[in-house]
């Protein structure tokens, strides 16, 4: 479990508020996601927006400590949208506990890049770094004349590493692909999602390969699941239907977010799992649901810390009751935690029995 310490320096009537939402959250979760065990491999993703950057105020430790139980739900979560500025994400980890590891990028620079880092936090105690790790960097390709040209790179370079857990060796490759145009299939999203599908399908089937299990997660920006960016994807990586039919942005309209798989079993674990042979526990989880609710005492419990941001807008104009309410669950809160909702699903990482009774074969 995350570190409570922090609680005890604070106002008795904050103290109290968070004390209450972390144990609403804790049977949220507990509801929702299955519990942790040398079976199974929790994998998630999870966008965190602008983590951590003063767009609206730093966080506050209220929402860091929301933050950290509910990574610490989970086993390995890919975090997207971790900024040049590690102080938020060292926060967590002091919250997580000595047990939690973590791997990130340098910051992609350039307009586009938007000086964000790909992160990897893992729980130790159960998942290993297995040695390989890098940024992906798309290859030359030959022109119409034959001719050797360089490659537009992706606007945030994605990241490679491999882990071990159970029995289970495989490369996660977590990305943030560009928005683009405000439409389903932007040209240059989709130009991403098709050069990274195919590149990473040629990596995941070289004979060399430090492993051919193959895991690409993070946030695609896909709209619908029938938009081109979805379909370069699954082109070359398998999206089980659990996944596909889970909107995860916070008003739960857009399927940005996406977990997919590529191995040499890809296409028996398919069958087994469209036959029924194999269930896949997956989900969204809405935190909303438990901490930052909407409502007359929500807002009232936060204006402290909104500040004069609350009173009036951008354009210095007083905001009336009803802005007030949707500046509080549109910006504020979603800059305290995000506007994306974690994406998970449970991987089995024991093979023990299949091992022996394939000896019976």
């Amino acid at each position: 479990m995350p570190n409570y310490e922090i609680l005890e320096a604070m106002r008795k009537s904050e103290r109290q508020r968070i004390a209450r939402r972390l144990l609403d959250l804790k049977d949220g979760l507990k509801e929702n996601i299955p519990v942790k065990t040398l079976d199974n491999l929790l994998l998630a993703t999870w966008n965190i927006r602008e983590f951590d950057s003063a767009s609206y105020g730093k966080r506050s430790d209220e929402a860091i400590l929301y933050i950290a139980e509910i990574i610490d739900h989970f086993d390995l979560v890919a975090v997207q949208e971790v900024r040049d500025d590690l102080e938020g994400l060292y926060r967590l980890m002091k919250m997580l506990g000595k047990w939690w590891d973590v791997i990130f990028t340098d910051v992609t620079e350039g307009a586009a890049g938007n000086n964000e880092r790909m992160a990897f936090l893992f729980d130790s105690r159960k998942v290993r770094f297995g040695g390989l790790s890098g940024e992906v960097v798309l290859p030359e390709e030959k022109d119409e004349s034959g001719v050797l040209r360089p490659v537009r790179q992706l606007v945030r370079t994605p990241m490679m590493v491999g882990f071990k857990a159970g029995w289970y060796e495989f490369v996660l490759v977590t990305v943030h692909l560009i928005y683009g145009e405000d439409k389903p299939d932007s040209e240059e999203r989709v130009r991403e999602a098709e050069l990274l599908s195919n590149f990473l399908a040629k990596r995941a089937d070289d004979p060399t390969a430090w492993s051919k299990n193959m895991v690409l997660l993070g946030d695609f920006n896909i709209f619908k699941p029938d938009n081109l960016t979805f379909e370069k994807i699954a082109t070359n990586f398998f999206i089980p239907q659990a996944l596909q039919k889970l909107p995860s942005n916070v008003p739960q309209n857009k399927h940005y977010d996406q977990i997919a798989f590529r191995s040499p079993f890809i296409n028996d674990f398919r069958e087994k799992i469209e036959s029924g042979q194999i269930k896949v526990y997956a989900g969204v989880f809405n935190y909303f649901e438990h901490v930052y609710r909407e409502g007359d005492e929500r807002l009232k419990a936060y204006r402290e810390e909104m500040g004069a941001s609350l009173e009036v807008n951008s354009r210095g104009e007083p905001r009336t009751e009803e802005g007030k309410a949707s500046y509080f669950k549109t910006y504020w809160r979603t800059h305290q935690m995000s506007d994306h909702l974690p994406m998970w699903i449970e991987i089995p990482i024991n093979r023990s029995v299949q091992y022996l009774q394939d000896f019976l074969k």
